[in-house]
């Protein structure tokens, strides 16, 4: 009797489990970021480099020579969050770091060591 009603449990349980959702890690879809997020050239506060992010790729450029200085990718994990991972042209070291657009012109970061940096978006070159 008790091995029947075990299985009853388990077939109850298996039941009531079609009317939830099970969440086993897999990729979540993200709602595709607002126009121009990101997208774009970006000044770091400092005015040392340029960032460029066009289409999940993000590179960063010496403003006075031009000389590439990081290269990586980049994803949205929210529309106005991006997460960055670059590789440091100089240091040989790859950096991770988190944005948050809190404008349509600026951006605040967190690397994960723990550095803030803010990057204002670069204006349009004049026609």
């Amino acid at each position: 009797m008790r091995k029947l009603t075990g299985i009853s449990a388990m077939a109850a349980m298996i039941a009531l489990s079609g009317c939830q959702t099970i969440d086993f890690g897999g990729p979540v879809a993200v709602a595709p970021p607002p126009v121009g997020a990101a997208e774009g050239q970006w000044v770091g506060t400092d005015g040392v480099a340029v960032s460029t992010f066009s289409n999940g790729s993000f590179s960063s450029n010496a403003t006075d020579t031009g000389s590439k200085l990081a290269v990586g990718n980049y994803q949205y994990t929210d529309p106005r969050s991006v997460a960055i991972t670059f590789k440091s042209l100089l240091r040989g070291t790859t950096v991770n770091a988190n944005c948050a657009v809190v404008t349509s012109s600026q951006m605040n970061c967190t690397s994960s060591s723990g550095a803030q940096f803010s990057l204002i978006r670069r204006a349009a070159a004049p026609v």
